[in-house]
């Protein structure tokens, strides 16, 4: 996956967020062809949670075209299904980040990819990067306290995206991101990937023609 390529490359990619469902197929078949992708997330949705039979094609094309596949939140699915790895969302529940990231390594093994959105939390990318996450990503979301001490100055997701790309060498990927000029700025503030969600119902038109639009976008941005 591209998350652990070299950080001397400039230019931020595209982390492709696909829900499953109707139509996804087509519509990563033809994102696939419009552009280079090398970071796709299978996302379950209300109406299609994530079973081998709905993700399984999806992964298989994903890969046919060297594009990295990960499931949402499934390491075992992923297993089976040999993914290339799995994402963990930011967490809503009890269960520690750090707790779900060991059960994720070891189930999947060290060579699989595993990455975490930790929200606005610092303490949390840095904890989660040390363990050996091969990315972290930031979303927008209140900043978390875990230790008032720890996190006298909380920073927002592009604060954290800018500061991360200057200190670390794991690779960051922005969350939330709604609009092109939204990821156009965050390319430029040194964020290696900007996610953009397909959803279920989009058609793959306007699927293709978005992707096109926000890829020029961040490459204007690191060509001025």
């Amino acid at each position: 996956m591209a998350a652990t390529a070299d950080r001397d490359e400039t230019t931020c990619r595209i982390y492709a967020l696909l829900d499953a469902g109707a139509g996804a197929e087509a519509r990563l078949a033809a994102l696939l062809e419009a552009h280079p992708l090398t970071s796709l997330l299978i996302l379950p949705t209300a109406r299609h949670p994530l079973t081998a039979a709905l993700v399984k094609p999806l992964v298989d094309l994903a890969q046919a075209k060297g594009c990295a596949a990960l499931l949402a939140d499934d390491a075992a699915l992923a297993r089976t299904l040999r993914a290339d790895g799995v994402h963990l969302g930011l967490a809503t529940g009890s269960e520690p980040l750090m707790a779900r990231y060991a059960e994720a390594r070891s189930i999947l093994g060290s060579g699989a990819i595993i990455g975490a959105d930790v929200g606005c939390s610092r303490h949390d990318a840095m904890e989660i990067a040390e363990a050996g996450a091969d990315y972290v990503g930031f979303s927008p979301a209140e900043p978390i306290v875990t230790d008032p001490e720890d996190e006298i100055e909380p920073m927002d997701r592009d604060e954290l995206v800018a500061w991360w790309s200057e200190v670390f060498e794991v690779p960051c990927v922005a969350f939330g991101v709604e609009t092109i000029n939204e990821a156009a700025a965050l390319a430029a503030s040194g964020a290696e990937f900007v996610s953009v969600r397909f959803a279920g119902g989009e058609t793959v038109a306007a699927a293709v023609d978005r992707m096109r639009a926000v890829a020029a976008a961040m490459e204007a941005t690191h060509a001025a």
